[in-house]
């Protein structure tokens, strides 16, 4: 608790000295840019940043409060209280001084280290990564953060399947980072193209193989009123060993397999030297969302609506599952300069996964439920990395919850919903977060959750420029998690940090 009350005593005199701290220091620059209005070009800049950032966390239980730890790409420990320091570099850099051609051909590289100390202390790299880019077609290898997916990746739950919640994974990755146009202000596409390693050694597996992939496009002009947005994200765990449905603990492996692999095609008992098992289903775990959003870009205001469909077995192919998804819909205000207090975007989503295409897996026909997201009958430590869920962190490990467990797969509570809503805004020259999360957790078809759990789970940040070590920049949040699903935990952080540009 001692920790608890530092922090509690230090946010209380940040919050009650905003008035007065560093008037002159211009309001704080967005973290991630907000890519909800795309840019019409292939035009890169050179630059680069670097940070280094001290944080602490503090709770009344043995957990972290959920929004603290979820989609913070794996480096916020769950086990309640938390001293962490933090380190990185990001740049690009032109490969020619040459003013006509320097855009042509840039080189990007970047490192991140985290050192916590917590209940079980550990020393990260969520990034390490090198690549090389002419315009805006790179290839990249190596661990690097990525967002996949049409939603509001800063202020909603995370997309369904790739959100920011594990440890990024490394990989060779070979695709268009921007928006391209194939018809000039009517039709654009981005995509890419990677394979990577997942951790060699898992609870059930090991030496898994990733796959990945996505395409993209954009209908009407980048200036326009209205936008249309279309894609896909696919991503398969292959070639490790599993003690399940293998011949002698060996998934399928190899090149003749690869082709299985990347189109979702099932052998259909043209394959040698395999189980049955992976002669009549598909080769690997496959997870993949098909995407659509609409976006409406109005004098004040710049609307999305965006719908992500779940895909994991057939059921979607049949419409069987299609109440499953992620639905959301983001406010950008536009003109908010100069007020006291302004609320600059705001977004409002509803996750629904119990569908599943139903209670019956029956394959053959039309009947093709029982989905079991984020669970495999072959990888049964499922869509995770290093035991964080790769996907929505509302689909939760076993390992994170104490309700009955579910043989040895990655969840036990896998049908869910939740309403979520996420704003952000300015206090005077203060930047001001929440989210505010309430879900319905009912486990799996298979082991069922003594009853209907209800639980609520909520953040409010705040975040200010100062002119300590000069220049910094100090964030203050707290966070509460009440219901029937998790321990009642009430948590503080408190961090600063300096950023440099170069």
């Amino acid at each position: 608790m001692s920790t608890l009350r530092l922090l509690s005593s230090i946010i209380i005199i940040l919050i009650g000295s905003l008035p007065g701290l560093t008037k002159d220091i211009a309001p704080l620059e967005i973290a991630f840019q907000d890519e909800t209005i795309q840019s019409d070009t292939n035009a890169i800049t050179s630059g680069g940043k670097a940070w280094v950032e001290l944080a602490g966390y503090g709770s009344t239980a043995s957990r972290t409060p959920f929004w603290f730890h979820a989609n913070q790409w794996g480096i916020v420990p769950t086990s309640g209280q938390i001293l962490s320091l933090r380190a990185g570099v990001e740049a690009r850099k032109f490969l020619s001084k040459d003013s006509e051609s320097k855009a042509n051909w840039s080189v990007v590289y970047g490192a991140e280290f985290v050192g916590n100390g917590a209940k079980h202390s550990k020393f990260l790299i969520p990034q390490a990564y090198a690549g090389v880019a002419f315009r805006s077609f790179q290839l990249t290898v190596g661990r690097r953060k990525q967002y996949v997916g049409f939603n509001d990746n800063e202020l909603g739950t995370g997309s369904y399947m790739w959100s920011g919640n594990a440890l990024p994974i490394p990989r060779i990755q070979l695709g268009f980072e921007n928006y391209v146009p194939l018809i000039k202000n009517f039709f654009y596409f981005k995509g890419f193209y990677s394979d990577g390693l997942l951790d060699g050694k898992r609870p059930v597996t090991s030496e898994l193989k990733l796959h990945n992939k996505g395409l993209f496009v954009r209908l009407g002009r980048p200036t326009g009123t209205v936008q249309l947005h279309g894609g896909f994200n696919h991503a398969v765990q292959w070639g490790g060993k599993s003690p399940y449905f293998t011949e002698n603990g060996q998934m399928p492996n190899g090149l003749d397999k690869y082709w299985y692999v990347i189109t979702g095609f099932k052998p259909k008992g043209k394959l040698k030297d395999v189980s049955s098992f992976d002669n009549t289903n598909r080769i690997g775990n496959h997870v993949a969302s098909l995407d659509f959003g609409l976006e409406l870009n109005f004098e004040s205001v710049n609307i999305l609506f965006y719908r992500q469909n779940l895909i994991e077995d057939g059921s979607l192919f049949y419409l069987n599952n299609l109440k499953d998804g992620l639905n959301g819909i983001t406010f950008k205000m536009k003109n908010s300069e100069g007020k006291g207090f302004s609320i600059d975007r705001m977004t409002f989503e509803l996750l629904y996964t119990k569908s599943q295409g139903g209670s019956e897996a029956v394959d053959g026909n039309s009947i093709r439920g029982k989905d079991d997201y984020f669970n495999n009958g072959q990888v049964r430590d499922g869509w995770s990395y290093y035991g964080r869920g790769i996907g929505t962190p509302f689909i939760t490990p076993q390992s994170e919850n104490n309700w009955p467990r579910y043989a040895d797969f990655f969840t036990n509570n896998n049908r869910v919903w939740v309403i979520h809503s996420g704003m952000k805004g300015k206090v005077g020259s203060a930047l001001w977060t929440s989210k505010l999360s309430l879900s319905s957790n009912e486990g799996t078809y298979d082991v069922k959750l003594p009853n209907k759990m209800y639980q609520f789970s909520g953040i409010v940040g705040l975040e200010k420029q100062v002119e300590w070590l000069g220049g910094s920049v100090i964030k203050g949040a707290v966070s509460a998690d009440a219901g029937e699903f998790f321990d009642d935990a009430f948590g503080l952080m408190l961090s600063i940090r300096k950023n440099l540009s170069f």
